[in-house]
């Protein structure tokens, strides 16, 4: 019973999948299958039937009957005229099929960025996820799509010219329709042996991911220090190689399966009704001569063709069901709906935000990342939020942004959960700068615009940003100045930043554009802590009239800021002024004072 249910819910998911690949290949690509149709058509209907039985029967009849030439002549120019036509319409299929694959790799690859864009952050963390992405973009990657195009065009057409075919025979001898009927096994062995594929392919998807992991880090710039220092190449590759085995025994163990299924779908498919289809027209022509020579031609070219027919069929409905399930991954990938969803309200001015008794914990950990927190930010103030790597700062910004809701508590922008925010003009109203900041291989405007720079004001926005992060003197010595691409791996005029000078320029994206709220998560990871405290007197005087929030375990921003509150283990340990926490003597106090011997020591050791 079980065993019935789960079939009978694996054929529904397979024709659900099949009608997706429909909608998604008609929505990307409107002219697709229909030319890929048209053109298959008039291929294998015209080779198929027309030319190698129509013709041949024609052709034969006028020579047996004693024709004269014109009446041959004739028929040969009408079949040579519908060969042209065939060819005509190949052809225009063959060119629609190429423009409309640009198109539909064009469309679909814009539907999945951006569906990439908008799921949840915690998808990242969730290894499930992260292979129904992998399978999902196979559909780009690979040729999944005209392969489907293809495979349903051939069932279209080897269909209409199998049914010709058996009309044909049928209407010379019905006894042969028993021959025919087992080619039909053909068609459930070719079905059996996609599902034992898409099997595989599922199986073999986490190892594909794993590989795919060793060969982009490699070529990676960011990795090349380490992986040429140390021993981790050995670790990758050996990681690579047990991906490979294991995809190795995965393809073993269904080999297996895929063998028997083709000796038996060569053995139903082309021995048996050949040879008995053969032997029985050679008996009715050669013993009971009641089979005339076009009719014996006729049939042993027609059995050949519907042999073909009933193998291209079978391969079809089979690879129709892979390429369905390849269709479904993109199905579920699209289908995901995100748990961080906004509201209809449109985000103000800031005025104050807070965040009160709030929780979190990030999916599959074993202990809180935030435990009732309690924060307040009026507009215009300057606060500085610190704490040892790993008390939560980080976390809390992540809440903020809403890449991910509290478990417990609220957090309130302007006094309204800001759950009731459409997620876009909260984010609108924040500039942020990322401790694990990236730049792109693009160029300096567009790396701090983060859009192209094509006006003179959006240039001088650019000067004026990087003046306020303090990369304007780095970028000025550029030979193209803002114009320079940043890395060489697409342009060999490019440049190679050193780490502070690109967090400067990460910063520069904050004052590039407007807000009320900005956020700065360790901003300065990657400066000394001289060029760390100008770069902090820099942004504070960039920043005057505005609210900014400092995440640091470094404490520079914390002297300048007008408030500060001290994380420790995931919940707010103290708060207070610079002067009123080291009064105190308490955690800020000690860190604050450990930092400055260090400072101390690191500016002794320069002087000697």
């Amino acid at each position: 019973m079980k065993q019935k249910k789960k079939q009978k819910k694996e054929r529904f998911e397979n024709l659900k999948n099949t009608l997706y690949a429909f909608k998604i290949i008609t929505q990307c690509a409107p002219f697709m299958l229909v030319s890929q149709v048209a053109t298959m058509i008039a291929y294998w209907f015209f080779t198929g039937f027309v030319q190698e039985i129509m013709f041949l029967k024609v052709l034969l009849d006028i020579i047996e009957k004693g024709g004269t030439f014109g009446q041959f002549a004739v028929m040969v120019g009408v079949f040579a005229l519908a060969g042209v036509l065939s060819k005509a319409v190949d052809c225009f299929g063959d060119y629609v099929c190429s423009r409309q694959m640009k198109v539909f790799y064009k469309n679909l690859n814009r539907r999945v960025f951006k569906k990439a864009v908008e799921v949840d952050m915690q998808c990242y963390e969730n290894p499930d996820f992260y292979d129904k992405y992998q399978r999902a973009t196979e559909i780009i990657s690979d040729s999944h799509y005209s392969d489907f195009s293809y495979f349903f065009a051939m069932i279209i057409s080897g269909g209409l010219t199998g049914i010709f075919l058996i009309a044909y025979v049928i209407s010379i001898d019905a006894k042969i329709l028993l021959i025919l009927l087992s080619m039909i096994i053909v068609v459930i062995i070719e079905s059996v042996k996609g599902k034992v594929e898409v099997e595989k392919d599922k199986k073999m998807t986490p190892h594909k991911r794993s590989k795919a992991y060793v060969k982009r880090t490699v070529f990676l710039r960011e990795f090349a220090k380490d992986m040429r220092t140390s021993g981790i190449f050995n670790v990758m590759h050996s990681r690579y190689k047990d991906a490979v085995e294991n995809n190795r025994e995965i393809i073993k163990k269904y080999g297996k399966k895929m063998a028997v299924l083709e000796v038996l779908s060569g053995l139903f498919g082309t021995s048996l009704p050949v040879v008995i289809t053969y032997i029985y027209a050679a008996y009715r022509f050669a013993i009971k001569r009641n089979l005339s020579i076009s009719n014996f031609s006729v049939i042993m070219t027609a059995m050949s063709n519907l042999k073909d027919v009933f193998n291209d069929l079978g391969e079809a409905i089979g690879a129709i069901r892979k390429e369905a399930k390849f269709f479904g991954n993109l199905r579920e990938f699209f289908e995901y709906e995100s748990t961080v969803t906004g509201g209809s309200l449109e985000a103000d001015e800031l005025e104050t935000l807070e965040f009160k008794n709030v929780s979190f914990t990030y999916p599959s950990a074993k202990k809180p990342s935030l435990v009732n927190v309690n924060l307040k930010f009026n507009k215009g103030e300057t606060t500085a939020v610190v704490g040892k790597n790993g008390a939560g700062k980080t976390t809390f910004v992540k809440l903020l942004l809403r890449f991910y809701d509290p478990d417990e508590g609220v957090i309130l922008y302007n006094g309204v959960d800001i759950r009731e925010y459409s997620i876009k003009s909260l984010r609108d109203r924040l500039a942020t700068v990322f401790q694990d900041y990236k730049v792109f291989a693009l160029s300096v405007g567009e790396n701090v615009l983060c859009r192209e720079v094509e006006t003179a004001d959006d240039a001088l926005l650019v000067d004026e940003a990087l003046k306020n992060s303090g990369a304007d003197t780095c970028v000025n010595a550029l030979p193209q100045k803002a114009q320079t691409v940043l890395t060489r791996e697409f342009d060999e005029k490019g440049t190679g930043l050193s780490g502070g000078e690109q967090q400067k320029v990460a910063a520069a994206r904050m004052f590039a554009r407007a807000f009320d709220l900005a956020v700065l998560d360790e901003p300065s990871s990657a400066l000394d802590p001289i060029a760390e405290y100008k770069m902090y007197e820099s942004l504070i005087s960039a920043t005057q009239d505005k609210t900014v929030i400092y995440i640091s375990h470094r404490l520079s921003s914390a002297v300048l800021s007008d408030k500060i509150y001290v994380f420790d283990g995931g919940t707010v340990a103290e708060s207070g002024t610079h002067e009123e926490l080291m009064q105190s003597g308490g955690i800020y106090s000690e860190m604050f004072t450990l930092q400055a011997s260090s400072y101390k020591s690191q500016e002794g050791s320069v002087d000697d």
